[in-house]
């Protein structure tokens, strides 16, 4: 069992709420960081839009996760900007942030040349959303006083896919399961991000998770 207390922003979120009933079954101090009422496992909560918190909201919290996601054209922008916002009331604090970045940002050869979104099959409707998370990584890469963890799921990330309790860690380049697919269920991401948290390891890397 764990004492840490961790925040997640946009804990009601898909992501955010697997992720805080992850914390919580471990004995986590876990915050929800919502726009409403608190519909996650978390045991208390910071009503605020995620553009409205300061540093002083992340006062004595070991980690903060950002889980913010965006799906209308309108609104993806808002993800790198989320991204960023958050890292800068964490800069200097020794908070560790982790994100729950994107896929389309992995590379694929051993020089990291050429991305997965940069690929014929990668869909064009995707590509926005891409951009968005490339652009809160690319500023994340730039900070000299953030222990961040940037945390990119396999290409097929299934919000209800199966909770198998095992994942393999890799990092930059897109991994394959035993299968040779890139895939893990939202359920196994969460405790991926958990087991990062706990351990309060991979700082100012970006690494990625692949189910077995």
């Amino acid at each position: 069992m764990s004492n840490k207390k961790i925040a997640i922003i946009a804990a009601n979120g898909n992501a955010g709420k697997l992720i805080a009933q992850e914390a919580v079954s471990r004995g986590m101090d876990v915050t929800a960081v919502v726009r409403s009422e608190n519909r996650s496992a978390a045991q208390h909560a910071i009503v605020k839009d995620a553009f409205d918190v300061t540093a002083k909201d992340f006062a004595g919290f070991d980690a903060v996760v950002c889980a913010f996601g965006a799906w209308t054209p309108e609104a993806i922008d808002g993800i790198g900007q989320a991204i960023i916002h958050i890292g800068k009331c964490l800069e200097g604090t020794g908070v560790h942030y982790a994100v729950v970045g994107g896929a389309g940002s992995l590379y694929v050869d051993a020089e990291h040349t050429a991305t997965v979104d940069q690929g014929p099959d990668f869909p064009d409707d995707w590509k926005p959303l891409s951009a968005s998370h490339g652009v809160g990584l690319a500023w994340l890469r730039r900070t000299t006083d953030l222990d961040w963890t940037y945390v990119s799921p396999a290409c097929e990330f299934q919000a209800d896919g199966k909770r198998t309790g095992e994942y393999t860690l890799a990092g930059e380049e897109l991994a394959l399961n035993g299968v040779g697919e890139s895939t893990v269920s939202y359920a196994d991401y969460a405790i991926a991000m958990v087991d990062l948290v706990e351990a309060g390891a991979h700082r100012r890397e970006r690494i990625s998770v692949v189910s077995k």
